[in-house]
C-alpha cells in the first residue's frame, strides 16, 4: 500500500512555534461504525495504541447532518434544530436560515486566538439554495470544502478559500489525498496554535477508494454478529417487522459493500499518517490533541437492514472516538458514556475558548487525563426525524422516535406509539424487545428521563442526564 508518508520530504523535527497551547486535530468521517479501526495500519499504530479509546461513545441522532451540526456546536436536535439532511427542516439550508454559524466550534476557538480550517465535508447540501458556491461561513481561517460531486472522491469541486477549483480523476485529485497535502501546507505554515478540522468522506456511499487501494481486503466479509439478518422480529415495531429476510444475493452484496467501505477508509488511514507525520516534522505532534470519530455508525446485514442508519440500534448510534495527545494514556480505555455534544466543549477546553451559554455537552478533559468526576452522565438522548422531501425519506424505513441510551438500557418511543426496551447486560445485540413484558415501574422510569432530556437546554441537560 502506497502511503502519503512517502510525499513528505525527509526531514528532522524542527522546534514548534508555539507550546503555550495545544493545537487540535478533529477528523470526523463519514458513516464509520465501531469495531473496524484494527482494519488500518496508520490510525491503530498512530492514535489507537497512543491514545484513548471510549468504548460507549454515542451520537445524538444517527444521521449526519444533525449530528454534524451537534458536534460544531454540543446541542442536541431539539436544541439546534437541524432535524434532517435536508430542506426544509434540515441540511446546510436550516442551518444557514437559522444563523447557527454565527456561534460554533470554528468561532470560539478563532476567538480564543487559534487559527482555524474547515477541509473536507462541512453539512449536507452545503451551499445549498441561499448561499453561493463560494460562500465561506465565519469561523474559518482555512476553508477547502467540496461544493459538487463530494461523495465520489474524484470529479468534484472545493471551494477553496472562496475561489472555485474542479478536480478529476487521476490519482492525485482523489480527495482524502488532496485533504492530506492541504492539511500539510496548514501545519507548516502556521506560527500560532491551531485548530484543523477534516471531514474525510470515507466510508459513506459510493465508497470508492483510491485507485491504488482497489485490490484491498478481496476476503473481508461483514461481521456475522448475533444481530445479523435477525430472524425473529415478531415482538419489534411495524417498520422492522416490515423488513423481509435477507436473501443470499442481498449477503453477498453487503460483504462487497463492506469491502468497498473498508478499501475507502484506506484512504483515510493515508490521510491520518500524512497528518501525523507533518505533525512530528513541524515538532508539534507532542503538543497537539488528535481526536478521531464518526458522525453516525452504519448498518451491515443487522436487524435486516442490509445498508443504512436512523435506527435506534447500536450499530447506528454507537462510534467510534479515540483521542492523542499530551496527558492521555497511550493505549487506555475510557468505559464512561461521551455523545459527539461532548467534542466541542472538549475542544474549547483544550484551548481555553469559552462555550456559549447554549452549550449542552460535558468535557471530556476529566476522563482524558484519568481524573474523572464522581458522578458522570447516566442518560444519553437520541433524536431522529423523518424528512418531509420525498427523496430522503425513502432513505430510511424508520419513523420518528426518541430513545434514551442509559449505561444498561436502551429505551425508544416512536411517534407511532409503538415503543422498544432492550437490556444490554443480558442482550447486548438487542434481539429480545421487552417493552411489552417489563415492569411498568422500569418503563416509567426511562420514560420520566427520557422526557427530562427531550425538555433540556444549556446547562439543564447536565441534570437531565444524570438522573437516575
Amino acid at each position: 500500500m502506497l502511503s502519503l508518508l512517502l510525499l513528505l520530504p525527509a526531514a528532522e523535527p524542527m522546534a514548534a512555534a508555539s507550546t503555550s497551547r495545544p493545537n487540535v486535530v478533529l477528523i470526523v468521517v463519514d458513516d464509520l461504525e465501531a469495531g473496524t479501526l484494527a482494519y488500518f495500519p496508520n490510525i491503530t499504530r498512530h492514535l489507537v495504541r497512543e491514545g484513548a479509546s471510549f468504548d460507549r461513545f454515542f451520537v445524538t441522532n444517527s444521521w449526519c447532518c444533525p449530528s454534524r451540526v451537534s458536534i460544531l456546536r454540543s446541542q442536541y436536535v431539539h436544541s439546534h434544530g437541524v432535524l434532517t439532511n435536508t430542506a426544509p427542516e434540515g441540511g446546510f439550508d436550516s442551518f444557514h436560515a437559522q444563523g447557527l454559524e454565527r456561534s460554533t466550534l470554528g468561532t470560539w476557538m478563532q476567538q480564543a486566538g487559534y487559527r482555524t480550517a474547515l477541509m473536507g465535508k462541512f453539512l449536507n447540501h452545503y451551499p445549498g439554495r441561499t448561499a453561493e458556491e463560494t460562500y465561506v461561513p465565519p469561523g474559518w481561517d482555512e476553508w477547502a470544502v467540496p461544493v459538487r460531486n463530494l461523495y465520489d472522491e474524484y470529479g468534484y469541486r472545493l471551494n477553496e478559500n472562496g475561489t472555485l477549483a474542479d478536480y478529476g480523476w487521476i490519482e492525485e485529485d482523489y480527495l482524502s489525498d488532496v485533504l492530506a497535502r492541504k492539511s500539510r501546507d496548514f501545519i507548516a505554515g502556521s506560527t500560532e496554535p491551531f485548530f484543523l478540522y477534516l471531514g474525510p468522506i470515507a466510508p459513506h456511499n459510493p465508497a470508492n477508494p483510491a485507485w491504488r487501494h482497489a485490490g484491498a481486503f478481496p476476503l473481508a466479509m461483514a461481521p456475522r454478529t448475533p444481530s445479523f439478518n435477525q430472524q425473529d422480529v415478531s415482538a419489534e415495531p411495524l417498520w422492522l417487522r416490515s423488513l423481509p429476510v435477507l436473501e443470499q444475493l442481498t449477503i453477498d452484496a453487503i460483504d462487497e459493500r463492506h469491502r468497498a467501505r473498508l478499501r475507502a477508509m484506506l484512504g483515510v488511514d493515508d490521510l491520518v499518517g500524512s497528518v501525523v507525520e507533518a505533525l512530528r516534522q513541524t515538532g508539534r505532534l507532542d503538543n497537539t490533541y488528535l481526536i478521531f470519530t464518526s458522525d453516525n455508525g452504519f448498518h451491515l446485514g443487522t436487524h435486516r437492514l442490509a445498508q443504512g442508519k436512523t435506527t435506534p440500534f447500536e450499530e447506528a448510534i454507537k462510534i467510534p472516538l479515540v483521542v492523542r495527545g499530551p496527558g492521555v494514556k497511550p493505549g487506555s480505555t475510557i468505559t464512561q458514556m461521551g455523545v459527539t455534544v461532548d467534542l466541542a466543549v472538549t475542544i474549547a477546553e483544550l484551548g481555553g475558548a469559552t462555550p456559549p451559554a447554549f452549550a449542552e455537552g460535558r468535557s471530556l478533559v476529566p476522563l482524558l487525563r484519568a481524573s474523572p468526576p464522581a458522578r458522570w452522565r447516566k442518560n444519553v438522548l437520541v433524536e431522529f426525524t423523518r424528512p418531509t422531501n420525498r427523496a430522503s425519506s425513502r432513505q430510511t424505513p424508520v419513523p420518528a422516535y426518541q430513545a434514551l441510551r442509559t449505561q444498561r438500557y436502551t429505551y425508544v418511543r416512536y411517534d407511532t406509539g409503538e415503543r422498544q426496551l432492550y437490556d444490554l447486560q443480558t442482550d447486548p445485540y438487542q434481539l429480545r424487545n421487552l417493552a411489552g413484558s417489563a415492569d411498568p415501574a422500569l418503563l416509567s422510569g426511562l420514560d420520566e428521563r427520557l422526557a427530562g432530556m427531550v425538555a433540556c437546554s444549556g446547562a439543564s441537560c447536565r441534570e437531565a442526564d444524570m438522573r437516575e
